[in-house]
């Protein structure tokens, strides 16, 4: 078995896939837009990510910009957890994600590690972790 996040987006997932993609070392596959589907999406909206992967190593995530009449509500239901061996790396990754977001747990140590909680600039939520 196998559990996968596939994230939501507000027309900026293209977007938000580069970021992630950029950070975590993983390229955007199976991109596939609104452009030619059968769907009743206003044609200023063609363009934008129907379904897209990224894969790397250690990282595979499914995304979509959600259609115009399906609104995206803001939340704290999910969170993305990434786990480090390396405190630097995970720290240089947490920054990143909360650049232009929030902070609500600083990156310092724990009693099982290190760890960090933030919400980036894409309202989505991440946990980031490392070991001791």
């Amino acid at each position: 078995m196998k559990v996968q996040a596939y994230l939501a987006f507000n027309g900026n997932c293209q977007e938000a896939l580069n970021f992630y993609g950029e950070l975590f070392n993983a390229n955007v596959e199976n991109r596939e837009t609104y452009e030619d589907k059968k769907m009743d999406v206003p044609s200023s909206f063609r363009n934008k990510l129907q379904h897209a992967e990224l894969i790397g190593k250690g990282i595979h995530l499914m995304a979509y910009d959600a259609a115009p009449d399906t609104p995206i509500n803001s939340g704290n239901q999910i969170h993305m957890s990434v786990d480090f061996n390396d405190k630097e790396e995970a720290e240089d990754v947490f920054n990143n994600l909360a650049e232009s977001g929030i902070k609500h747990h600083n990156f310092r140590e724990r009693e099982w590690g290190f760890f960090g909680r933030c919400t980036d600039k894409y309202g989505i939520n991440w946990m980031v972790n490392a070991k001791k």
